[in-house]
Protein backbone atom coordinates (compact mmCIF):
# COMPACT_ATOMS: atom_id res chain seq x y z
CA UNK A 1 0.00 0.00 0.00
CA UNK A 2 1.43 3.26 -0.81
CA UNK A 3 2.05 6.00 2.40
CA UNK A 4 1.08 8.53 0.40
CA UNK A 5 -2.16 6.96 0.06
CA UNK A 6 -2.54 6.29 3.82
CA UNK A 7 -1.70 9.46 4.49
CA UNK A 8 -4.68 11.13 2.75
CA UNK A 9 -7.46 10.10 5.51
CA UNK A 10 -5.41 11.85 8.30
CA UNK A 11 -6.31 15.23 9.68
CA UNK A 12 -3.49 18.43 9.29
CA UNK A 13 -1.88 17.59 12.87
CA UNK A 14 -1.68 13.73 13.12
CA UNK A 15 1.43 13.01 11.55
CA UNK A 16 3.38 16.10 13.92
CA UNK A 17 2.09 14.71 16.89
CA UNK A 18 2.71 11.43 16.46
CA UNK A 19 6.70 12.30 15.44
CA UNK A 20 6.96 14.33 18.50
CA UNK A 21 5.16 12.05 21.24
CA UNK A 22 7.39 9.28 19.60
CA UNK A 23 10.76 11.13 19.70
CA UNK A 24 9.55 12.13 23.54
CA UNK A 25 8.71 8.69 24.24
CA UNK A 26 12.32 7.52 22.84
CA UNK A 27 14.02 9.83 24.57
CA UNK A 28 12.99 8.31 28.26
CA UNK A 29 13.60 5.04 27.03
CA UNK A 30 16.91 4.94 26.10
CA UNK A 31 17.29 7.07 28.99
CA UNK A 32 16.24 4.16 30.87
CA UNK A 33 18.37 2.01 28.29
CA UNK A 34 21.48 3.55 29.82
CA UNK A 35 20.47 3.33 33.10
CA UNK A 36 23.25 0.78 34.43
CA UNK A 37 25.76 3.33 32.70
CA UNK A 38 25.56 5.42 36.14
CA UNK A 39 23.99 2.90 38.78
CA UNK A 40 25.91 -0.41 37.47
CA UNK A 41 28.97 1.96 39.53
CA UNK A 42 27.55 1.78 42.68
CA UNK A 43 25.76 -2.01 42.02
CA UNK A 44 29.81 -3.06 41.60
CA UNK A 45 30.57 -1.34 45.00
CA UNK A 46 28.17 -2.79 46.79
CA UNK A 47 28.07 -6.37 45.19
CA UNK A 48 32.39 -6.66 44.47
CA UNK A 49 31.86 -7.36 40.98
CA UNK A 50 34.83 -8.69 39.06
CA UNK A 51 35.76 -6.29 35.44
CA UNK A 52 33.61 -9.51 33.45
CA UNK A 53 31.07 -9.65 35.72
CA UNK A 54 29.99 -5.29 35.67
CA UNK A 55 30.59 -5.28 31.90
CA UNK A 56 27.66 -8.01 31.65
CA UNK A 57 25.69 -6.31 33.84
CA UNK A 58 25.88 -2.85 31.93
CA UNK A 59 25.88 -5.25 28.37
CA UNK A 60 22.80 -6.73 29.33
CA UNK A 61 20.41 -4.25 28.32
CA UNK A 62 21.72 -2.99 25.42
CA UNK A 63 22.56 -7.03 24.40
CA UNK A 64 18.46 -7.73 24.76
CA UNK A 65 17.62 -4.02 23.89
CA UNK A 66 18.74 -4.95 20.29
CA UNK A 67 17.72 -8.29 20.07
CA UNK A 68 14.07 -7.62 20.58
CA UNK A 69 13.87 -5.25 17.90
CA UNK A 70 12.76 -7.50 15.13
CA UNK A 71 10.59 -8.89 17.39
CA UNK A 72 8.72 -5.74 18.34
CA UNK A 73 9.36 -4.59 14.68
CA UNK A 74 6.83 -7.14 13.76
CA UNK A 75 4.37 -6.73 16.18
CA UNK A 76 4.30 -3.41 15.41
CA UNK A 77 3.27 -4.71 11.64
CA UNK A 78 0.68 -7.06 13.20
CA UNK A 79 -1.17 -5.30 16.10
CA UNK A 80 0.19 -1.16 15.82
CA UNK A 81 2.67 0.67 16.80
CA UNK A 82 0.35 3.19 19.53
CA UNK A 83 -0.26 -0.29 21.37
CA UNK A 84 3.15 -1.80 21.08
CA UNK A 85 4.83 1.06 21.72
CA UNK A 86 2.66 2.00 24.48
CA UNK A 87 3.01 -1.98 26.13
CA UNK A 88 6.78 -1.87 25.72
CA UNK A 89 7.10 1.57 27.58
CA UNK A 90 5.30 -0.22 30.73
CA UNK A 91 6.96 -3.25 30.43
CA UNK A 92 10.02 -2.22 30.59
CA UNK A 93 9.01 0.30 33.42
CA UNK A 94 7.56 -2.19 35.76
CA UNK A 95 11.18 -3.89 34.93
CA UNK A 96 12.95 -1.11 35.64
CA UNK A 97 11.05 -0.33 39.08
CA UNK A 98 11.45 -3.77 40.01
CA UNK A 99 15.38 -3.48 39.79
CA UNK A 100 15.38 -1.37 42.92
CA UNK A 101 14.53 -4.13 44.83
CA UNK A 102 17.15 -6.68 43.57
CA UNK A 103 19.70 -7.64 46.35
CA UNK A 104 21.63 -9.85 43.99
CA UNK A 105 23.75 -10.23 41.08
CA UNK A 106 21.23 -12.73 39.57
CA UNK A 107 18.30 -11.02 40.26
CA UNK A 108 19.88 -7.93 38.60
CA UNK A 109 20.80 -9.34 35.86
CA UNK A 110 17.00 -10.79 35.22
CA UNK A 111 15.89 -7.23 35.79
CA UNK A 112 18.22 -5.69 33.22
CA UNK A 113 16.54 -8.06 30.56
CA UNK A 114 13.87 -6.37 31.24
CA UNK A 115 15.06 -2.69 30.96
CA UNK A 116 16.32 -3.72 28.00
CA UNK A 117 13.57 -3.74 26.64
CA UNK A 118 12.98 0.13 26.73
CA UNK A 119 16.39 -0.14 24.00
CA UNK A 120 13.80 -2.51 20.98
CA UNK A 121 11.16 0.93 21.40
CA UNK A 122 13.37 2.16 18.61
CA UNK A 123 11.92 -0.17 15.81
CA UNK A 124 8.46 0.81 17.27
CA UNK A 125 8.88 4.43 17.00
CA UNK A 126 10.16 3.70 12.89
CA UNK A 127 7.43 1.43 11.62
CA UNK A 128 5.09 3.52 13.75
CA UNK A 129 6.49 7.18 12.71
CA UNK A 130 6.80 5.92 8.94
CA UNK A 131 3.96 5.47 7.39
CA UNK A 132 2.50 9.16 8.77
CA UNK A 133 4.87 11.04 6.00
CA UNK A 134 5.17 10.38 2.72
CA UNK A 135 8.19 8.91 0.94
CA UNK A 136 10.50 12.61 0.28
CA UNK A 137 9.54 13.57 4.18
CA UNK A 138 10.42 10.04 5.98
CA UNK A 139 14.52 10.75 6.08
CA UNK A 140 13.76 13.92 8.19
CA UNK A 141 10.93 12.43 10.10
CA UNK A 142 13.16 9.73 11.14
CA UNK A 143 16.05 11.23 11.68
CA UNK A 144 14.21 13.74 14.61
CA UNK A 145 13.19 10.55 15.79
CA UNK A 146 15.76 9.06 15.92
CA UNK A 147 17.50 12.00 17.92
CA UNK A 148 15.95 10.58 20.62
CA UNK A 149 19.32 9.04 21.52
CA UNK A 150 20.12 11.86 23.61
CA UNK A 151 18.27 9.97 26.59
CA UNK A 152 21.89 8.34 26.90
CA UNK A 153 22.65 12.46 27.90
CA UNK A 154 19.93 12.91 30.40
CA UNK A 155 21.06 9.57 32.51
CA UNK A 156 24.40 11.04 32.18
CA UNK A 157 23.36 14.72 33.63
CA UNK A 158 20.89 13.57 35.82
CA UNK A 159 21.74 10.19 37.74
CA UNK A 160 24.27 11.02 39.74
CA UNK A 161 22.91 13.82 41.20
CA UNK A 162 19.60 11.93 42.08
CA UNK A 163 22.08 8.85 42.91
CA UNK A 164 23.94 10.85 45.25
CA UNK A 165 20.86 12.37 46.98
CA UNK A 166 19.06 9.48 47.48
CA UNK A 167 20.49 6.09 46.14
CA UNK A 168 20.37 4.04 43.08
CA UNK A 169 17.64 2.55 43.93
CA UNK A 170 15.76 6.11 43.68
CA UNK A 171 17.15 6.66 39.87
CA UNK A 172 15.42 3.27 38.92
CA UNK A 173 12.04 3.99 40.47
CA UNK A 174 12.19 7.20 39.60
CA UNK A 175 13.07 6.77 36.14
CA UNK A 176 10.67 3.88 35.75
CA UNK A 177 7.46 6.44 37.13
CA UNK A 178 8.64 8.61 34.63
CA UNK A 179 8.57 6.21 31.60
CA UNK A 180 5.04 4.47 32.77
CA UNK A 181 3.61 8.01 32.60
CA UNK A 182 5.40 8.59 29.54
CA UNK A 183 3.19 5.53 27.66
CA UNK A 184 -0.49 7.29 29.73
CA UNK A 185 0.28 10.32 27.78
CA UNK A 186 1.29 8.78 24.21
CA UNK A 187 -1.57 6.13 24.48
CA UNK A 188 -4.32 9.35 25.06
CA UNK A 189 -2.05 12.02 22.58
CA UNK A 190 -1.88 9.57 19.39
CA UNK A 191 -3.59 7.79 17.19
CA UNK A 192 -2.97 4.44 15.17
CA UNK A 193 -0.40 4.64 12.71
CA UNK A 194 -2.15 4.86 8.95
CA UNK A 195 -0.31 2.14 7.61
CA UNK A 196 -2.35 -0.07 10.30
CA UNK A 197 -5.58 1.32 10.36
CA UNK A 198 -6.31 0.74 6.50
CA UNK A 199 -5.17 -2.78 6.77
CA UNK A 200 -7.85 -2.75 9.95
CA UNK A 201 -10.68 -0.87 8.33
CA UNK A 202 -10.19 -3.21 4.99
CA UNK A 203 -10.06 -6.30 7.27
CA UNK A 204 -6.57 -7.38 5.70
CA UNK A 205 -4.81 -10.31 7.48
CA UNK A 206 -1.85 -10.31 9.58
CA UNK A 207 1.15 -11.83 7.60
CA UNK A 208 2.58 -14.72 8.46
CA UNK A 209 5.82 -15.43 10.39
CA UNK A 210 7.34 -16.65 6.82
CA UNK A 211 5.95 -13.06 5.21
CA UNK A 212 6.94 -11.25 7.87
CA UNK A 213 10.78 -12.47 7.95
CA UNK A 214 10.95 -12.83 3.46
CA UNK A 215 12.71 -9.42 3.07
CA UNK A 216 15.56 -11.02 4.90
CA UNK A 217 16.98 -13.33 2.84
CA UNK A 218 17.73 -10.31 0.39
CA UNK A 219 21.42 -9.49 0.92
CA UNK A 220 20.66 -5.88 0.86
CA UNK A 221 18.77 -6.22 4.17
CA UNK A 222 21.94 -6.95 5.48
CA UNK A 223 24.13 -4.71 3.70
CA UNK A 224 21.44 -1.97 5.36
CA UNK A 225 22.73 -4.12 8.91
CA UNK A 226 25.93 -3.38 7.95
CA UNK A 227 25.68 0.13 7.82
CA UNK A 228 24.31 0.68 10.47
CA UNK A 229 26.50 -1.86 12.56
CA UNK A 230 29.65 1.04 11.96
CA UNK A 231 27.38 3.86 11.84
CA UNK A 232 25.13 3.19 15.23
CA UNK A 233 27.11 0.91 16.54
CA UNK A 234 30.37 2.04 15.88
CA UNK A 235 29.11 5.35 17.04
CA UNK A 236 27.75 3.64 20.81
CA UNK A 237 30.93 1.97 20.87
CA UNK A 238 33.42 4.91 20.40
CA UNK A 239 31.24 6.83 23.04
CA UNK A 240 31.81 3.87 25.72
CA UNK A 241 35.60 3.67 24.91
CA UNK A 242 36.78 7.27 24.27
CA UNK A 243 36.65 7.59 28.14
CA UNK A 244 39.35 4.82 28.64
CA UNK A 245 41.23 5.55 25.28
CA UNK A 246 42.00 9.38 26.52
CA UNK A 247 42.97 8.14 29.97
CA UNK A 248 45.17 5.64 28.20
CA UNK A 249 47.00 7.46 25.17
CA UNK A 250 46.86 10.92 26.60
CA UNK A 251 46.63 10.81 30.29
CA UNK A 252 43.94 12.68 30.77
CA UNK A 253 42.04 12.70 34.04
CA UNK A 254 38.69 10.73 33.60
CA UNK A 255 37.08 13.62 34.73
CA UNK A 256 37.94 15.32 31.59
CA UNK A 257 38.03 12.35 29.35
CA UNK A 258 34.36 12.04 30.72
CA UNK A 259 33.41 15.51 29.36
CA UNK A 260 34.60 14.37 25.95
CA UNK A 261 32.98 11.75 25.67
CA UNK A 262 29.97 13.27 26.65
CA UNK A 263 30.77 16.29 24.23
CA UNK A 264 31.19 13.44 21.46
CA UNK A 265 27.78 12.16 22.04
CA UNK A 266 25.59 14.73 22.98
CA UNK A 267 25.84 16.39 19.04
CA UNK A 268 25.90 12.72 17.48
CA UNK A 269 22.30 12.35 18.47
CA UNK A 270 21.29 15.94 17.75
CA UNK A 271 22.94 15.82 14.41
CA UNK A 272 21.08 12.52 13.49
CA UNK A 273 17.95 15.08 12.48
CA UNK A 274 20.04 17.00 10.64
CA UNK A 275 21.71 13.88 8.59
CA UNK A 276 17.25 13.09 8.01
CA UNK A 277 16.69 16.63 6.05
CA UNK A 278 19.88 16.02 4.14
CA UNK A 279 18.72 12.62 3.22
CA UNK A 280 15.43 13.88 2.38
CA UNK A 281 16.90 16.84 0.22
CA UNK A 282 20.07 15.29 -1.34
CA UNK A 283 19.25 11.75 -1.46
CA UNK A 284 20.44 8.90 1.31
CA UNK A 285 22.72 7.84 -0.98
CA UNK A 286 24.88 10.45 -1.58
CA UNK A 287 24.93 10.86 2.43
CA UNK A 288 26.20 7.22 2.67
CA UNK A 289 28.89 8.29 0.12
CA UNK A 290 30.13 10.99 2.26
CA UNK A 291 29.65 9.07 5.53
CA UNK A 292 32.32 6.82 4.36
CA UNK A 293 34.69 8.30 2.62
CA UNK A 294 35.21 10.79 5.79
CA UNK A 295 34.53 8.12 7.75
CA UNK A 296 37.65 6.29 5.74
CA UNK A 297 39.94 9.50 5.96
CA UNK A 298 39.44 9.70 9.87
CA UNK A 299 39.84 6.36 10.51
CA UNK A 300 42.79 5.93 8.62
CA UNK A 301 44.27 9.14 10.37
CA UNK A 302 43.25 7.92 13.59
CA UNK A 303 44.81 5.17 13.30
CA UNK A 304 48.14 6.33 13.36
CA UNK A 305 49.59 6.59 16.47
CA UNK A 306 49.56 9.22 19.25
CA UNK A 307 52.30 11.61 19.40
CA UNK A 308 55.20 11.26 21.25
CA UNK A 309 55.95 7.69 21.06
CA UNK A 310 58.49 8.14 18.82
CA UNK A 311 56.73 7.66 15.42
CA UNK A 312 57.33 9.64 12.63
CA UNK A 313 53.75 10.40 12.27
CA UNK A 314 51.99 11.21 15.87
CA UNK A 315 48.37 12.34 16.70
CA UNK A 316 48.00 15.03 19.07
CA UNK A 317 45.44 14.92 21.41
CA UNK A 318 43.85 18.63 19.79
CA UNK A 319 44.13 16.78 16.58
CA UNK A 320 42.64 13.44 17.69
CA UNK A 321 39.44 15.54 19.39
CA UNK A 322 39.01 17.40 16.05
CA UNK A 323 38.94 14.11 13.66
CA UNK A 324 37.10 11.92 16.09
CA UNK A 325 34.40 14.36 16.24
CA UNK A 326 34.33 14.77 12.65
CA UNK A 327 33.91 10.76 12.58
CA UNK A 328 30.78 11.43 14.92
CA UNK A 329 29.16 14.17 13.20
CA UNK A 330 29.20 11.95 9.66
CA UNK A 331 28.62 8.67 11.26
CA UNK A 332 25.22 10.40 12.85
CA UNK A 333 24.18 11.62 9.73
CA UNK A 334 24.89 8.13 8.51
CA UNK A 335 22.30 6.51 11.06
CA UNK A 336 19.41 8.41 9.52
CA UNK A 337 20.44 7.78 6.02
CA UNK A 338 20.39 3.78 6.50
CA UNK A 339 17.11 4.08 7.72
CA UNK A 340 15.81 6.26 4.75
CA UNK A 341 16.50 3.69 2.82
CA UNK A 342 13.98 0.95 4.21
CA UNK A 343 10.57 2.39 3.91
CA UNK A 344 11.79 3.24 0.44
CA UNK A 345 12.72 -0.25 -0.66
CA UNK A 346 10.22 -2.59 1.82
CA UNK A 347 7.28 -0.25 2.72
CA UNK A 348 5.48 -3.13 3.21
CA UNK A 349 7.96 -4.68 5.67
CA UNK A 350 9.23 -1.72 7.70
CA UNK A 351 8.90 -3.07 10.96
CA UNK A 352 10.58 -6.57 10.48
CA UNK A 353 13.16 -4.99 8.01
CA UNK A 354 13.81 -1.81 10.32
CA UNK A 355 13.77 -4.52 13.40
CA UNK A 356 16.47 -6.52 12.00
CA UNK A 357 18.60 -3.25 10.93
CA UNK A 358 18.44 -1.74 14.17
CA UNK A 359 19.44 -4.99 16.24
CA UNK A 360 22.50 -5.37 13.92
CA UNK A 361 22.96 -1.70 14.98
CA UNK A 362 22.35 -2.39 18.81
CA UNK A 363 24.93 -5.72 18.33
CA UNK A 364 27.69 -3.02 17.11
CA UNK A 365 27.53 -1.36 20.53
CA UNK A 366 27.31 -4.20 22.04
CA UNK A 367 30.54 -6.10 20.12
CA UNK A 368 32.78 -3.78 19.19
CA UNK A 369 33.83 -2.21 22.50
CA UNK A 370 34.57 -6.04 23.32
CA UNK A 371 36.83 -6.12 19.76
CA UNK A 372 38.48 -2.97 20.70
CA UNK A 373 39.73 -4.55 24.28
CA UNK A 374 40.39 -7.82 22.80
CA UNK A 375 42.91 -6.10 19.88
CA UNK A 376 44.50 -3.73 22.32
CA UNK A 377 45.44 -7.41 24.47
CA UNK A 378 46.41 -9.30 21.42
CA UNK A 379 48.45 -6.29 19.77
CA UNK A 380 49.46 -3.62 22.24
CA UNK A 381 48.25 -0.76 20.18
CA UNK A 382 45.31 1.75 21.40
CA UNK A 383 45.09 2.95 17.57
CA UNK A 384 43.94 -0.77 16.35
CA UNK A 385 40.26 -0.05 17.69
CA UNK A 386 40.23 2.46 14.74
CA UNK A 387 42.06 -0.27 12.10
CA UNK A 388 39.26 -2.36 12.88
CA UNK A 389 36.53 0.60 11.97
CA UNK A 390 38.59 1.50 8.89
CA UNK A 391 38.07 -1.92 7.68
CA UNK A 392 34.46 -2.38 8.26
CA UNK A 393 34.27 1.27 6.74
CA UNK A 394 36.15 -0.21 3.03
CA UNK A 395 33.93 -3.36 3.20
CA UNK A 396 31.03 -1.30 3.73
CA UNK A 397 31.82 1.42 0.90
CA UNK A 398 33.03 -1.05 -1.62
CA UNK A 399 30.14 -3.24 -1.21
CA UNK A 400 27.41 -0.40 -1.37
CA UNK A 401 29.26 0.87 -4.34
CA UNK A 402 29.18 -2.60 -6.43
CA UNK A 403 25.63 -2.73 -5.41
CA UNK A 404 24.51 0.56 -6.47
CA UNK A 405 26.29 0.03 -9.69
CA UNK A 406 24.42 -2.97 -10.20
CA UNK A 407 20.88 -2.00 -9.32
CA UNK A 408 21.59 1.15 -11.93
CA UNK A 409 22.49 -1.20 -14.15
CA UNK A 410 19.02 -3.43 -13.89
CA UNK A 411 16.92 0.26 -13.76
CA UNK A 412 16.05 -1.01 -9.72
CA UNK A 413 17.44 2.00 -7.90
CA UNK A 414 14.66 3.68 -5.47
CA UNK A 415 14.59 7.62 -6.84
CA UNK A 416 13.59 8.12 -2.84
CA UNK A 417 17.02 7.57 -1.75
CA UNK A 418 19.07 7.98 -4.64
CA UNK A 419 21.57 11.37 -5.42
CA UNK A 420 18.77 13.79 -6.42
Amino acid sequence: MSVIKNTQSMSAGEPAKALWMSTIAFTLCFAVWTIFAIIGIRIKEELGLNEAEFGLLIGTPVLTGSLVRIVLGIWTGRYGGRLVYTLTMLAAAVATFLLSYAHTYTQMLIAGLGVGLAGGSFAVGVAYVSPFFPAQKQGTALGIFGAGNVGAAVTKFAAPFVLIAWGWQAVAQIWAVGLALMAIVFWFTTTDDPAFRLRRERGVASKSLLQEFAPLKNAQVWRFSLYYFFAFGGFVALSLWLPRYLVGVYGFNLGVAGMVAAAYSIPGSIFRAFGGVLADKKGARSVMYAMFAVSAVATLILSLPAAGTGAALGITPVVFIVVIFALGFVMSLGKAAVYKHIPAYYPENVGAVGGIVGMMGGLGGFILPIAFGLLKDMTGLWSSCFMLLFAVVVVSLIWMHLSVKQLDRRGLSTQAVAAT
